[in-house]
């Protein structure tokens, strides 16, 4: 990721995983390792959190509001930021001349942006979808960041661009956008929208995120950020069973003109960072996420041409 400028990599933090069980304490082993290895190579880690555990609800899509969910939720949050933040243990414990760990960390990179939740417009991470229970759970998110950390920033949900879903599995991320700036004094309890602009082609990416800028600055919110913490299509050739899947050669095609567009319009549109999905291919998390990588999966690195692409775009280089 580094010698190919990726400057920030977007992690799960899932309390589910966690907090499994409601005595048994934090397990941050497989986070740690994550963003210790991101720290070593110089790459920056951006978080969302969420999942509510089984010994609080029955699906981890419930959005921790109920009075027994609320307390353990917000502890959850605020040792995620204690632990990672500036001055967390997490660096106390890898930084020379403190604790000594194998491999050390020379130079920390606390996480000083926090996105609430993943996909709150889509049944698949949260249900029912409502706005008005997703910022009730943001404003209260908001609270417990700020006060670990007063000078974090907060970040609404990547929001799935265009479900099919409607009603309680749905909403398109415009329309829940905008039905969130209506609630009273919410501007003040986010930083930043993300988009998960999943689309046919890359013209389809560059509408719906035209729309969500006009939906942020229609309600006066021109400082707020853009963030893409969710992009891409897939490299095997299944475009009539899933749309997203175009094969090697639209993949790199969609790759290279989203990615254009996106930087060149970066500064108009206040775009923070944009983040592919995913680093290598996956089976079993979607419909097309066994194709989206810019790597075929398994233990070795076998680049596709997306990779190259991709590559020749930041600068950087295609191995270190």
């Amino acid at each position: 990721m580094r010698a190919g400028r990726i400057g920030s990599v977007r992690l799960p933090v899932p309390w589910d995983g966690v907090q499994p069980t409601r005595d048994g304490g934090y397990h941050w082993g497989g986070i740690d390792s994550a963003v210790a290895v991101a720290a070593r190579g110089g790459v920056e880690v951006l978080p969302f959190l969420y999942g509510t555990p089984r010994w609080l609800a029955r699906r981890p899509t419930t959005l921790p509001l109920s009075r027994r969910a609320r307390g353990p939720w917000l502890a959850f949050v605020r040792a995620a930021v204690e632990r990672y933040g500036p001055g967390g243990e997490f660096w106390a414990e890898r930084t020379p001349g403190i604790v000594k760990y194998e491999p050390a960390i020379p130079r920390p990179k606390p996480i000083r942006v926090w996105q609430v939740w993943n996909e709150a417009n889509f049944f698949y991470f949260a249900f029912p979808v409502s706005p008005s229970r997703y910022a009730k759970l943001l404003k209260l998110t908001h609270r417990q960041i700020k006060r670990a950390d007063p000078r974090a920033r907060v970040i609404l949900s990547g929001l799935f661009g265009d479900p099919d879903e409607a009603g309680p599995r749905g909403m398109d991320a415009v329309d829940f956008v905008e039905r969130i700036y209506r609630v009273r004094g919410i501007k003040s309890k986010f930083d930043g929208v993300a988009l998960h602009p999943y689309a046919i082609r890359a013209r389809d990416l560059m509408n719906m995120t035209e729309e969500m800028r006009e939906v942020m600055l229609r309600h006066g919110d021109r400082r707020a950020g853009l963030y893409i913490t969710e992009m891409g299509w897939g490299s095997e050739p299944n475009y009539n069973q899933v749309a997203f899947e175009q094969g090697i050669r639209g993949q790199v095609r969609q790759l290279r003109d989203s990615y254009r567009y996106l930087i060149g319009e970066r500064r108009r549109l206040n775009l923070k960072g944009t983040y592919w999905f995913t680093w290598k291919d996956s089976e079993g998390f979607c419909s097309f996420c066994d194709s989206t990588g810019f790597f075929r999966k398994g233990e070795r690195f076998r680049p596709k041409p997306a990779w190259h692409a991709f590559v020749r775009l930041t600068g950087g280089r295609p191995r270190p």
